[in-house]
């Protein structure tokens, strides 16, 4: 009897741990909760070298293997390249190994999700900023303040790692390299130095995702998809799993992201932008500000089409047309963000900077740029080549359209 009721008890006893463990729910990280960490005050902005941005790579770190992904860094999950801040922004890069007064550290992040797959899909996202203010900054206060970056660039790792989530049990025909990178704002530093130094065979890369300012998706759901001309197929694939956004096509591999790395390694990349606003670069790019449902709809957007080129095999690769040779010098500004999602006529204004010609003239964020002197502006290109001939003193008139009105405005440069 005394056997027979411990059978028993020790059979009840496996059963309700059994049904514990099978009603336990699974933690899973939400995209804002990557954002609230990475975007908090304690990491100071994050900016490359600092404690805030070795406080990110290791949370970025403990969340690759939280989601399972194999260190594939140097140490670990970390690879670290040390290097001279440029004094001339036209010179190349001087990685160093040995430390000295002038040198910076910084960490790239990467996780491998090993499918055993011939080749493998490079999925990429910075997570350094701008610190206290760094240079880039455009915040002209009195006063240092914190740079959080929760559009640039949380909310592209944040979906980064989300993706991670949702390929862990999925789409099988490729490998995954998950790429954190810093350096990013002092001039795509992570990201070349990976290209130069990388931990893969990158003759088995087959593409190059890139999400950097995904966070602020409009009203109109204007997602900008860059390097669509980098391998055939692209521009169909974008084009045929999208049910949820306005897309703007850019073909060109090149653009002021760790994208442009790659595609100098003649790999196919596409890069996800959900535009300029008027916190970019200033402390006031905070977490509170993104639009979360958004940031999981380009999510799915992204995973769509990496499942849609599952069963594709290695794309080809095709140079593009460099747009950033034609953009004009400049000896003036007009003191606005232009809206480069904007696809109508003209050059649509996003933004206006404090005491600059624009604001001082009445133009106000919305005003689409039609006429600046005796130009026609019929967008953003045409926009900086007129402007690119003022100098410093100059008057003129700019005519914009306000609504459904013209409104004419003098400028002084």
């Amino acid at each position: 009897m005394r056997i027979n009721h411990l059978i028993i008890v020790l059979f009840l006893t496996v059963l309700t741990a059994c049904k514990t463990n099978s009603e336990e729910k699974i933690d899973v990280v939400t995209i804002k909760e990557d954002v609230a960490f990475l975007a908090d005050d304690k990491l100071e902005g994050r900016q490359t070298g600092t404690d805030g941005e070795k406080a990110a790579a290791k949370y970025i770190a403990e969340r690759f293997e939280d989601l399972g992904l194999k260190a594939e860094g140097t140490k670990g999950y970390l690879q670290t390249f040390s290097f001279k801040p440029k004094t001339d922004p036209h010179q190349e890069v001087n990685y160093i190994i040995k430390d000295g007064d002038s040198t910076i550290t910084g960490t790239n992040v990467i996780g491998f999700l090993d499918n055993q797959a011939e080749n493998t899909i490079i999925i990429g996202a910075h997570y350094d900023h701008l610190g206290y203010g760094a240079e880039g900054s455009l915040f002209r206060g009195d006063t240092k303040e914190i740079h959080n970056g929760a559009d640039d660039n949380a909310s592209g790792v944040a979906v980064l790692l989300n993706l991670a989530q949702k390929l862990k049990s999925a789409n099988k025909g490729n490998n995954y390299l998950f790429m954190a990178f810093s350096g990013e704002e002092m001039g795509l530093l992570g990201s070349n130095y990976f290209t130069k130094n990388p931990t893969i065979d990158l003759s088995k890369a087959n593409f190059m995702l890139n999400m950097d300012m995904v966070g602020r998706l409009k009203q109109d759901s204007t997602l900008a998809v860059y390097g669509v001309g980098t391998s055939p197929i692209l521009k169909q694939v974008v084009k045929a799993n999208n049910s949820n956004f306005k897309i703007i096509q850019n073909e060109s591999g090149v653009g002021p992201s760790d994208h442009t790395s790659f595609y100098n390694s003649d790999i196919p990349v596409l890069h996800f932008f959900t535009g300029q606003h008027e916190d970019y670069h200033k402390p006031s790019d905070d977490n509170q500000k993104l639009n979360y449902e958004g940031m999981e709809t380009i999510s799915s957007y992204i995973f769509d089409i990496i499942s849609d080129l599952d069963d594709n095999g290695k794309l080809p690769f095709r140079k593009t047309k460099n747009e950033t040779e034609e953009v004009p010098r400049f000896k003036v500004g007009l003191g606005v963000i232009p809206d480069y999602l904007f696809d109508g006529k003209g050059m649509r204004i996003d933004g206006i900077s404090e005491d600059k010609p624009a604001q001082k003239a009445g133009l106000k964020k919305g005003d689409i740029v039609v006429k600046l002197g005796d130009s026609l502006v019929i967008d953003l290109m045409s926009y900086m080549r007129v402007l690119s001939t003022f100098d410093t003193g100059d008057k003129t008139k700019v005519i914009v359209k306000r609504g459904d009105a013209e409104v004419e405005k003098d400028i002084e440069f």
